[in-house]
């Protein structure tokens, strides 16, 4: 889940599920994105990142345990408890395609959201919809200003993925330099390449 900060909201309501939570089946390889555009490299490192973080079929509506929300109109805020892991006993709001953490989320679409700033409060009412979730971690990972100067789009073509899963583990904890590996850490490079080729393929 995304470690910005590691911010664990426990102030917010517990929920063991929402009530209008769904399940949906295990993916087996990252789903295309939504987003239409953009750099084949960075796209391919997108569905890398989801491949470890929400390896479901329906990866925009998964938060954090495993259960899918159906409304995304706004990111869902529901705090679910942790069991296992460092962070136990605590809760994490992490939803979507990247597991975005309900403050993470309002920060970055504050900053990335094609719809803008709002003008509704500090949490805003920016679109979860799969479309502003991918269009959000684009600009994001394109900015090289966000992570210290560093150009991912490069990195990734001069074929250093362990560098750049190495910068993003801070954000992404399970990419393999975090603190939360998991069964498909080990063959993320090799998810890369699979994702790269067929990138390439549908620009071409």
């Amino acid at each position: 889940m995304l470690g910005v900060a590691w911010i664990i909201n426990q102030w917010m309501p517990r929920s063991a599920y929402d009530p209008s939570t769904f399940h949906a089946e295990q993916a087996t390889r990252p789903i295309p994105l939504e987003m239409r555009g953009g750099d084949p490299h960075i796209r391919a490192l997108m569905r890398t990142i989801s491949a470890s973080e929400s390896n479901t079929a329906a990866p925009y509506h998964v938060i954090y345990g495993g259960q899918h929300v159906k409304d995304l109109s706004q990111h869902p805020e529901i705090c679910v408890d942790i069991v296992a892991g460092p962070n136990v006993g605590q809760c994490s709001t992490a939803a979507g395609r990247y597991q975005f953490l309900d403050q993470t989320w309002a920060i970055k679409a504050k900053q990335y959201h094609p719809k803008g700033q709002s003008l509704i409060g500090f949490w805003g009412d920016y679109s979860f919809e799969p479309q502003f979730q991918d269009q959000v971690v684009y600009r994001w990972l394109t900015d090289a200003q966000a992570w210290s100067g560093v150009n991912i789009a490069e990195l990734l073509r001069q074929g250093r993925t362990d560098r750049v899963f190495e910068l993003l583990s801070g954000t992404w904890t399970s990419l393999g330099y975090g603190i939360e590996d998991n069964v498909v850490t080990p063959y993320l490079t090799q998810h890369y390449q699979e994702m790269l080729q067929e990138e390439l393929a549908a620009q071409g």
